[in-house]
């Protein structure tokens, strides 16, 4: 059985699924393999331009871009045969080219769209270095690393909840101490700073697009006293949230 393919456009292919790949590759190819999205393992990006049959088969999802539009679009060409860790947000972008449940022709147009929209995802990321490599881990052993990525997405994904580190530990099978100096060995920071940049940029979006009250934003975004929420707002963005809110009225 063959991955569903799609033609995203004359320089990149999109192949779906389980299955092998037929090798129509446009010229000058960049093949990135996403594997890992389901929860149970790390979910890694790795680029190259020679996949044997076996990691075409294991990826649940493959783009084929020349490498030409690469450096056209996003003026550089990644590393290659280096695995990514894959973040929460880019984890959902893949999973929703690989489980798109609409009704065809819908899921194909879908699908397409939201393979270029993670293939500028990814580039993106990889242009600000925000991407972390699978060995990046560096001294930790390889199942500790497994543990600190899967610590690092449930605060990706669950950050308005009311985390701790002792909680975040538990969950990921960790000790305090281990979580956090694995956690700043692989990611060049804490676990407070990952929670706040998530629960500030959280309170941005919705100061932005709802008309909650400021108070409600902060409580819903993690903070228990407003107070507390102005201040830590007013640091990451410069300006305190309700002004935030007066400018973009103005605007």
């Amino acid at each position: 059985m063959a991955k569903h393919r799609i033609e995203v456009s004359p320089e990149m292919l999109s192949f779906v699924g389980s299955g092998t790949v037929a090798p129509e590759w446009p010229d000058d190819r960049l093949v990135l393999l996403f594997t890992g999205l389901d929860a149970s393992a790390p979910a890694l990006v790795t680029a190259t331009r020679d996949p044997d049959p076996a990691e075409l088969s294991e990826a649940a999802l493959v783009f084929a871009v020349a490498e030409t539009a690469c450096r056209r679009l996003f003026g550089l060409s990644p590393d290659l045969d280096t695995p990514w860790h894959l973040p929460a947000d880019l984890r959902a972008i893949a999973l929703a080219v690989r489980d798109c449940s609409l009704p065809e022709p819908a899921r194909e147009t879908m699908r397409l769209a939201k393979s270029i929209e993670l293939l500028c995802a990814v580039f993106t990321a990889l242009g600000e270095g925000a991407l972390v490599p699978a060995d990046g881990a560096g001294e930790l052993r390889e199942g500790d690393a497994v543990r600190i990525v899967a610590a690092r997405r449930l605060v990706d994904e669950r950050w308005h909840e009311k985390l701790t580190l002792d909680a975040i530990a538990r969950a990921c099978g960790l000790n305090r101490a281990k979580l956090t100096r694995g956690f700043r060995l692989m990611f060049d920071c804490s676990v407070a700073d990952a929670l706040a940049e998530n629960r500030l940029a959280g309170a941005r979006r919705l100061l932005l697009a709802t008309d909650l009250p400021v108070s409600s934003i902060g409580y819903r975004c993690g903070y228990n006293n407003n107070a507390s929420f102005t201040r830590a707002f007013s640091r990451r963005w410069g300006v305190p949230p309700t002004q935030l809110r007066q400018l973009e009225v103005a605007a």
